[in-house]
C-alpha cells in the first residue's frame, strides 16, 4: 500500500499562491465537488480568508491516477510567515518531498530561502514550480533561470503552472508521483509524528499525525511522549479534506486521532505518539516552543475576567505556542501576561478573542524578554516593562538578538541599509544573487525587529524587499524603562523598554501622540514621560471649557464671580484626585501605531 503513497508539502513566501495551487489540486483530483469549491478551501478561519494568508496548517488526502495506477497524495498546506517557522519544520519532517513555489512576478524571496534550507537539511526531494505564469508582469523565463541556478538543476525540470487558471497543475501532480519517493519504515514499534492539532468541544484534542512505523486504530491505548500522557484513541481517520473515519492508520499514512483530552498543554507540535504498552523512542527534532514577545491583555470591564480566562484556555487547547499567566495592575485591574511567537501571532490571537468570544480588550505595548543581573549577582527574566527595575539596582541587562536576511533590488539597498542603522543593526555579509537582487545579512536586537521594522522595510523598498529571521541568542543591552504619566499617575499599559540612544525621541513621540488621542478633561491634563525618575518630555492638554454663567442675565457682577469661583474650586478638587478614565480605543491605537 505504501508504495502508492506520496507525502508532500508546498513551501513558498507569503502571497506566492500556495493556497490557490492547493485549491486547483483538490479540484483536479476530484477531492472536492465543484459545487462545494471555494477560494482558499483549506483555510478554515475567517481571518485567513480576509488576510489571504495561511495561519493554521491543514492536511488533505487526494487520489490521483497516472498511467492507470491510482496514487494517494497527502498534502500538508503550511503557513508561510516566519512566526510559524517551527511548525513548518515539523510539517516538513512528516513528508518526503516539497513543491517549491516561486512567484513569476516576484522571484525568490528571503522566506523562500529560509524554508528551502530547512527542506534541504531534512533531505527532502524538491520539485521547483514557477507559479502565476498568466500574470501580466510575469517574468517566467528569468525566474526559471534563477531557480535553476539556485537549485543547481536543469531548467527542463522546473514546472510552470498557474493556480488561477489550472495550467500546469496536472504536471505538478505527475511530478509529485514521479520524483517523490514512497514512504519507508524507519524502525520497529509504533511511531507517529504530531505536526498539528485541533480541538472539539465534544471530542477533545484531535491530533494530526504522520505514521512512520507500526499501525494505530480505534481503541488503542497510546502515549504522547513529551508530556508522558496516555490516552485511548476514540477515533482514527483521514482528512479528505473533511474528517473521514478509517479503520486504522498504517505506515506512511497521514491522518488524525481523536484523543478525548480536554486539558491545555498536553498535545504539542513535534511530539511523538507511540503505544502505551510498548513505548518507542521519540522522533528527532522535537523542542518546546518558547514565546518570542510578550504583551498584557486586560478586559475593558473586570466583569469579563473569567470569560477572558476561559477564552485563553480554549485557544491554548488548539495552540500550544500560546502561553499566559494572570497578573494584576493598579490602574488596569486584573489581566493576563501572554506570550506569542511574533507580532502576527499576537494580532491573530487578539483578533480571535474579540471575534470568537466577543471580548473588548486593552492590550499593552508588546515587549521581548530581558535578563537582568542584579548587584548581588542574582539574575531574573523580565517580561513586562512595568517590572523592569530603575537604574542603580541592576548590574547588567541582556536581551535577545536576531539574525536577519533581507533580499532587495539593488535600487533599494541604500534605503535598507539606512533602516538597519536606525534600528541598531550590525550589518554583515552582502552578496548579489543570480537574478540581480542583493542579499543583506545583519544582526539586530529583537526589540528593534518588533518595532515595526518589517512594515518600514516594505515602505522604503516600495514592497520589493523581503525578510526572514532566526533567533541568535542573548547579548548585553543599553536600555532604560520609559514610564508614561497621565495627570501625574503612571499608566503601566503605556510603559515600554527603549534604547538609551532613542530615549528622548521615543518620549517626545509618545507624549505628543497621547496629547492627540486622549479626550479633554474638565481640568488641565498633564502628560509626561519619565526615565530614571526624571521627566524627559511633557505636554499639557487644555481643560474642557464650560460656560457656567451663560444662563445669567443682568444683575450684580458678584453672582458671576461666585459661580466662576465655585467652578475653579471644583477643578482644583478634580485635579487633586487626578483620576482620568482612558478609553480602551486609546490603548489599541497606541499599540497598533507602534
Amino acid at each position: 500500500m505504501s508504495v502508492h503513497i506520496r507525502n508532500f508539502s508546498i513551501i513558498a513566501h507569503i502571497d506566492h499562491g500556495k493556497s490557490t495551487l492547493a485549491d486547483r489540486m483538490l479540484e483536479m483530483t476530484g477531492t472536492i465537488e465543484p459545487r462545494r469549491m471555494q477560494e482558499q478551501v483549506l483555510d478554515r478561519m475567517d481571518l485567513e480568508r480576509e488576510r489571504g494568508i495561511t495561519i493554521k496548517m491543514q492536511p488533505v488526502r487526494m487520489q490521483w491516477k497516472k498511467d492507470g495506477q491510482a496514487y494517494i497524495l497527502n498534502l500538508i498546506d503550511t503557513p508561510g510567515h516566519v512566526d510559524f517557522a517551527y511548525e513548518v519544520s515539523r510539517a516538513l519532517s512528516a513528508v518526503e518531498g516539497v513543491v517549491l513555489l516561486v512567484d513569476a512576478t516576484q522571484g525568490v524571496e528571503a522566506q523562500t530561502l529560509s524554508v528551502l534550507s530547512t527542506a534541504r537539511e531534512l533531505g527532502l526531494t524538491i520539485i521547483p514550480v514557477v507559479s502565476k505564469i498568466d500574470a501580466p508582469h510575469a517574468r517566467v523565463d528569468d525566474i526559471v533561470s534563477e531557480l535553476a541556478l539556485l537549485l543547481g538543476c536543469s531548467e527542463d525540470t522546473i514546472v510552470r503552472a498557474s493556480g488561477k487558471t489550472g495550467t500546469g497543475v496536472a504536471d505538478v501532480l505527475n511530478a509529485v508521483v514521479d520524483r517523490i519517493a514512497p514512504p519507508k519504515p524507519h524502525g520497529h514499534g509504533l511511531q507517529a509524528l504530531v505536526f498539528d492539532f485541533g480541538y472539539s468541544d465534544h471530542r477533545g484534542v484531535i491530533v494530526f499525525l504522520r505514521v512512520f512505523n507500526g499501525t494505530l486504530k480505534k481503541g488503542d491505548t497510546l502515549r504522547l511522549l513529551a508530556t508522558d500522557t496516555n490516552f485511548t484513541a476514540l477515533e482514527t481517520g483521514i482528512l479528505a479534506p473533511e474528517e473521514t473515519p478509517a479503520v486504522q492508520l498504517t505506515e506512511g499514512e497521514i491522518g488524525y486521532v481523536v484523543t478525548g483530552i480536554k486539558k491545555p498543554g498536553i498535545a504539542r507540535v513535534g511530539d511523538t505518539v507511540t503505544s502505551a504498552q510498548r513505548s518507542s523512542p521519540q522522533l528527532p527534532g522535537y523542542r518546546a516552543v518558547a514565546p518570542v514577545i510578550w504583551a498584557s491583555v486586560y478586559p475593558e470591564s473586570q466583569d469579563d475576567l473569567v470569560q477572558l480566562r476561559q477564552a485563553l484556555e480554549r485557544l491554548r487547547l488548539s495552540d500550544s505556542s500560546l502561553s499566559y499567566e494572570e497578573e494584576s495592575s493598579g490602574v488596569m485591574g486584573k489581566g493576563f501576561r501572554c506570550g506569542f511567537l511574533g507580532m502576527l501571532h499576537l494580532e491573530i490571537i487578539i483578533e480571535r478573542l474579540r471575534r470568537e468570544f466577543n471580548l473588548t480588550l486593552v492590550v499593552t505595548q508588546p515587549t521581548t524578554i530581558y535578563r537582568i543581573t542584579k548587584m548581588d549577582g542574582s539574575s531574573e527574566d523580565i517580561y513586562a516593562p512595568a517590572r523592569f527595575p530603575e537604574d542603580g539596582s541592576v548590574k547588567e541587562v541582556f536581551e535577545m538578538w536576531a539574525h536577519i536576511a533581507i533580499i532587495t533590488p539593488p535600487a533599494h539597498v541604500g534605503s535598507a541599509t539606512q533602516l538597519l542603522y536606525d534600528h541598531e543593526a550590525e550589518t554583515g555579509a552582502t552578496e548579489s544573487l543570480p537574478d540581480g537582487k542583493v542579499r543583506i545579512e545583519a544582526d539586530m536586537p529583537l526589540r528593534e525587529l518588533m518595532r515595526g521594522f518589517f512594515d518600514r522595510l516594505k515602505s522604503v523598498s516600495s514592497g520589493f524587499a523581503s525578510l526572514s529571521y532566526e533567533l541568535a541568542g542573548m547579548r548585553t543591552a543599553d536600555v532604560v524603562r520609559l514610564d508614561v504619566l497621565v495627570a501625574e499617575e503612571p499608566v503601566p499599559a503605556f510603559a515600554r523598554i527603549v534604547s538609551r540612544r532613542r530615549m528622548q525621541h521615543e518620549a517626545e513621540a509618545m507624549v505628543e501622540k497621547l496629547e492627540k488621542l486622549l479626550p479633554k478633561q474638565l481640568f488641565e491634563l498633564k502628560i509626561q514621560a519619565r526615565v530614571s525618575g526624571r521627566i524627559v518630555a511633557s505636554r499639557r492638554k487644555s481643560a474642557m471649557r464650560k460656560d457656567v454663567t451663560g444662563y445669567l442675565y443682568g444683575g450684580d457682577i458678584t453672582r458671576k464671580m461666585k459661580l466662576l469661583e465655585k467652578q475653579k474650586k471644583g477643578k482644583k478638587k478634580m485635579l487633586a484626585r487626578g483620576k482620568v478614565d482612558i478609553p480602551h480605543d486609546v490603548f489599541l491605537k497606541v499599540v497598533r501605531e507602534n
